[in-house]
């Protein structure tokens, strides 16, 4: 069998459900719906009593009730109870090449694996294969890690980037395994697309798979020896727990290998046509904002030129057109809404350079606040209301993303969307990770 080790990944003993009703089954990532109640109250009555991986998550929606501790307990006795009761197959070493088609028609191609967490580092400066693409918030940790820690299962919803322009790594490999049966195929719960997955597991496709990663390694391969192998789009702070509990355990148990070491996730390429990047908007909030104070102030630490646009069209289409540009909406002293772009000769993703730009404007002025918006709708309307700053930031540039991450670290927080709620990562395939 072929060995992925120097490309950090391993193939994992997969645990799929003997009932592949994945209407009951498969449930979307546990940190989506975080002020909506009502979706995780629809997706219990969309598993219907059945066997299903909603009862081996904690949504994120619950995780500040006061009865977290008990649904924890319980979350690990349903794993158990799944392992003894009969609920799986028996477990196949295989990665699983997926095909996924969301409710909004994309189509979005991954690979299911195992990453090894010694190759994984999510603080900056970090030279690991596999790092972070935001900022990870170290409080965000200890929580997640009540609910890894002493798990007999483990199911993933953390998806890594892999810089593939030629769609060898995963859509080559899939094209290897398509003529087979599929694993499972089926519609998700609450009309949210289709799935379907197929075994990868030796042969042709094993031996591509090594090859594609060989090359894209040597691609990756940085001035002083580093690797940037894989970036982490969605779950860093799931994966950052993963590595959490492993140094943990193996501090205390002294194995230097065990299931703990490693963390399932899905690998899809940052190229992938059915892969959405939506960029996260700002505002600025507050009584004493100054619209042409704040402009003024980028203008100048972003080394741009600014001109008023027309209107709300134009905007939209010049902060679109361009990978350098802003667009700031605002009430003007003549008490008519405006609209200004910012041009600027930023190469990195925007985001990276606007993020500390503003931080440090708002430094000190406590009257002051920035929030996070989705979608242009948002932003003119926002900005077209007293006392707010409306900022458009321009499409994220798939081109440039590893090689921002690479020379500048982690992105900032709230850089980027990664399609829509209901395309996020669905739980699905299963792993056992303690005992």
């Amino acid at each position: 069998m072929e060995s992925l080790e120097e490309f950090g990944l391993k193939l994992p003993e997969i645990l799929l459900p003997k009932d592949r009703n994945l209407g009951s089954w498969s449930v979307i990532a546990c940190d989506q719906y975080t002020q909506d109640e009502g979706y995780w109250k629809r997706a219990e009555i969309a598993a219907g009593g059945r066997p299903s991986t909603l009862n081996l998550i904690l949504p994120e929606v619950y995780l500040s009730r006061p009865d977290k501790a008990a649904r924890i307990a319980r979350i690990k006795r349903t794993m158990a109870d799944y392992l003894s009761g009969g609920v799986f197959d028996a477990p196949e070493t295989e990665a699983v090449y997926v095909e996924r088609t969301t409710a909004f028609g994309r189509v979005r191609h991954g690979l299911v694996i195992a990453v090894d967490l010694e190759d994984y580092e999510w603080k900056p400066g970090s030279r690991a294969l596999i790092r972070a693409t935001e900022a990870t918030i170290p409080e965000r940790i200890p929580p997640r890690k009540e609910i890894r820690s002493g798990a007999a299962l483990e199911s993933p919803h953390i998806m890594l980037l892999a810089d593939d322009p030629s769609r060898s790594l995963v859509e080559g490999t899939g094209s290897l395994v398509k003529g087979g049966r599929p694993l499972y195929d089926g519609d998700l719960m609450l009309a949210s697309g289709h799935i379907t997955g197929w075994a990868v597991r030796g042969g042709a496709a094993l031996a591509h798979l090594r090859e594609a990663l060989a090359v894209l390694k040597e691609a990756g391969t940085q001035a002083d020896g580093s690797c940037f192998l894989f970036a982490v789009g969605d779950g860093n702070h799931s994966l950052a727990t993963a590595k959490a509990v492993w140094d943990e355990y193996k501090a205390k148990s002294g194995l230097t290998d065990s299931p703990v070491r490693y963390a399932l996730v899905e690998i899809v390429n940052i190229y992938d046509s059915g892969l959405t990047f939506e960029p996260i908007h700002r505002v600025v909030l507050g009584d004493e904002v100054n619209p042409d104070g704040l402009i003024a102030n980028l203008e100048k630490s972003l080394g741009g030129k600014r001109r008023d646009v027309a209107d709300p069209a134009g905007l939209e289409a010049a902060v679109r057109a361009s990978k350098a540009s802003f667009g700031f909406v605002y009430i003007g002293k003549d008490g008519r809404q405006r609209f200004t772009l910012l041009e600027t000769g930023i190469t990195e993703l925007a985001v990276s350079r606007l993020q500390p730009a503003l931080d440090g404007y708002l430094s000190g002025k406590d009257g002051l606040e920035l929030d996070y918006i989705h979608g242009s709708d948002e932003v003119f309307r926002l900005g077209g209301e007293p006392g707010a700053v409306s900022i458009m930031l321009p499409p994220i540039a798939k081109d440039s993303f590893f090689a921002t991450i690479s020379g500048r670290g982690p992105l900032p927080r709230k850089s980027f969307s990664m399609g829509e709620a209901s395309e996020k990562r669905f739980y699905l395939e299963c792993r056992r990770l303690f005992g």
